[in-house]
């Protein structure tokens, strides 16, 4: 019987072990586990066919073609923004309004009595050739993202076929292993209440931000409405990425005014709705603390690369169910992570009892 500081050596040894697998292959990892995570969103399409007598070929290609459509979304919505990004900047470049707006901005920094170092530090964050090097940076990725989800289709395929027969599980193993079952599928569960919560979320923030900057005047404002629900799925920080963008366009074209325009629009919308409450909603979707959820996202990020920002919660919930849940010793982990079921609720104190029911107890024994 090994002593539990032993076991807890013998855990972290594997699970470092396990992150640098994963981190060495994360170009494998993260689309697998990107797969893995849109069958489980599609699956539940699949009851209401099979209720209603569909062989189990026919409510795999539904699941399929659902998962497909959802790929070509997300895709054709990334390819759309990254492009007009990298557009809009090259006709800033070549019209020389940027080049403009950069020796303002620099001015202005002297004015206030900053070295040139500072100016030089400041100016290089809007210097045309860092901006055109993001453009064609954010194309590349585009690119690369585009070759990722060529493997994730193969995978949908194998893994929504598998889905079918793993339905099965709970009647075949249910006696014996109906405990794993039942993790397996809460896990599931959490997983498409968190994309859920993060799709309705981020559908309502990019219409508001949409439609601000189009009466504000931003160039393209479906871009950014896009951009804005796309990093509405990373945890807490997703908004600030989804208003760099925009907020240099802003001031490129309108100046100080509509930069302020457009970082109060996204702090009244975003803050309140991404950072204020959707975290909240997230958290009692999936039973994950905030502090987890932020660190999540940082960690996941490292590990498998920006694809993890995406993934982080997902992925924080399957270590959770593989590693903590199955271990008695770990509910005070669970509960310090987020999870509300790991510690049953108190039970109430009976009533006090009155002399009335005293007198009736004593009749009663009597």
């Amino acid at each position: 019987m090994l002593s539990p500081s032993l076991r807890v050596m013998l855990m972290l040894a594997a699970s470092a072990v396990t992150l640098a697998g994963v981190y060495f292959a994360r170009d494998l990892f993260g689309p697998i586990a990107l797969a893995i995570v849109i069958v489980v969103i599609c699956e539940p399409l699949r009851r209401p066919l099979d209720r209603r007598g569909w062989p189990q070929w026919a409510s795999t290609t539904a699941v399929i073609v659902v998962a497909y459509l959802i790929l070509l979304i997300m895709g054709a919505l990334l390819w759309l923004a990254g492009t007009q990004f990298a557009r809009l900047i090259g006709d800033l470049v070549s019209e020389g309004g940027l080049a403009k707006t950069v020796d303002d901005f620099v001015g202005w920094l002297q004015t206030l009595g900053l070295d040139q170092e500072a100016s030089d530090a400041a100016a290089s964050v809007l210097d045309p050739t860092t901006l055109l090097g993001l453009a064609r940076s954010i194309g590349g990725t585009v690119v690369s993202v585009a070759t990722a989800l060529f493997f994730v289709c193969a995978y949908i395929i194998f893994m929504a076929v598998d889905a079918a027969r793993y339905r099965q599980a709970p009647s075949v193993f249910g006696a014996t292993k109906g405990a794993v079952i039942a993790r397996v599928s809460r896990l599931n569960t959490g997983v498409r209440r968190y994309y859920i919560v993060n799709a309705s979320f981020g559908a309502v923030v990019a219409i508001i931000d949409g439609l601000a900057l189009w009466w504000m005047g931003v160039p393209a404002p479906v871009v950014w409405a896009i951009l804005a629900f796309v990093t509405n799925f990373i945890p807490n920080i997703g908004f600030v990425l989804g208003l760099v963008p925009p907020a240099i366009l802003a001031f490129v074209v309108g100046g100080w005014p509509l930069l302020l325009g457009v970082i109060a629009v996204y702090c009244v919308v975003n803050v309140v709705l991404q950072v204020l409450v959707q975290p909240k909603f997230v958290s009692d979707a999936v039973d994950l603390s905030l502090t987890l959820s932020f660190f999540s996202v940082i960690f996941w990020t490292f590990i498998i690369g920006p694809l993890g920002a995406i993934l982080s919660i997902p992925l924080t919930l399957l270590v959770r169910t593989l590693v903590f849940e199955g271990d008695p010793d770990a509910t005070w982990l669970r509960w310090l992570s987020g999870d509300r079921t790991a510690v049953p609720p108190a039970p109430e104190p009976e009533p006090a009892e009155t002399p009335r029911r005293r007198r009736r107890r004593t009749l009663r024994r009597g």
